[in-house]
């Protein structure tokens, strides 16, 4: 072979030293393109935590950089640690695959901001980012709709956000709320699964399962909270990014989101 760059054949050399095991090499690395597994190599040293990330990139067809943002966001890390009651509520395989497509925490740093927001603001600004909401739900979500009405005996009731899931064929509500966890919230979404299951689910669909965001949580609470209930639930916490890294004197002198609103409105 001629014509080949410094870079590559130093990718070349790496990509022999990381995968010696020719068998692994065929099943796994070898699904995925070039470009995928130079990334790879240069973002992740652990064999175990490249390998993850091949499954999940041959399973849900990643691009390049999808991957890379994946990865940037320690996907690895997350998928799957939502505290939830599935392996009590539902059989084994629909727990162990319901436990796997929700995460913790979820991170929304498109929203554009760390300061909490009301729950509607959180919502419409992750409807109106929703191609980068879906990539942080994961695959197999489809939108269904935001303040879904529910009508259940002379009462109206609003699902912040509905979803029904293609791997999981059940319907999905995802409550947001822009405060920490509360034990009466998982009641308010036992409500709203249950009046989901039976105005909306069809009958060859599964139980519907809930989803609370919340700003923060404290995992014992949760844990009580939802023992005793039959609906499937899941508690994560949502958190934005976009501040972590700097210097503590920084973050304070930065203008808050009404600061900013209020200047524009003078500008205008």
């Amino acid at each position: 072979m001629k014509g080949l760059s410094p870079r590559n054949l130093k990718y070349m050399r790496a990509f022999a030293e990381a995968w010696p095991d020719r068998e692994i090499v065929q099943q796994l690395a070898a699904q995925i393109p070039w470009f995928h597994n130079c990334l790879l190599l240069h973002k992740i040293r652990d064999q175990r935590t490249r390998e993850w990330y091949i499954r999940a990139t041959i399973e849900n067809g990643w691009s390049r950089n999808i991957l890379a943002i994946h990865i940037e966001n320690r996907l690895h890390e997350r998928q799957g640690k939502a505290i939830s009651n599935f392996h009590q509520v539902l059989p084994p395989a629909d727990s162990d695959m319901a436990a796997q497509v929700f995460k913790d925490p979820y991170l929304f740093d498109f929203l554009g901001t760390d300061d909490p927001r009301k729950e509607r603001e959180v919502e419409q600004a992750l409807v109106d980012h929703i191609q980068k909401f879906f990539l942080e739900m994961g695959a197999g979500f489809a939108f269904v709709g935001r303040q879904v009405l529910l009508e259940v005996g002379d009462q109206d009731f609003y699902l912040d956000l509905l979803f029904y899931h293609l791997k999981l064929r059940c319907f999905v509500v995802v409550e947001l709320k822009a405060v920490p966890f509360d034990p009466g919230f998982v009641g308010q979404l036992n409500l709203y699964l249950s009046a989901v299951d039976d105005l909306l689910r069809h009958p060859d669909d599964q139980p519907t399962i809930g989803l609370l965001l919340c700003k923060s949580k404290n995992e014992l609470v949760v844990e009580y909270a939802l023992r005793g209930f039959k609906k499937p639930m899941g508690v994560a916490e949502w958190e934005t990014r976009l501040t972590e890294s700097l210097p503590d004197e920084l973050k304070g002198s930065l203008p808050s989101i009404a600061e900013i609103e209020s200047e524009l409105k003078d500008e205008v």
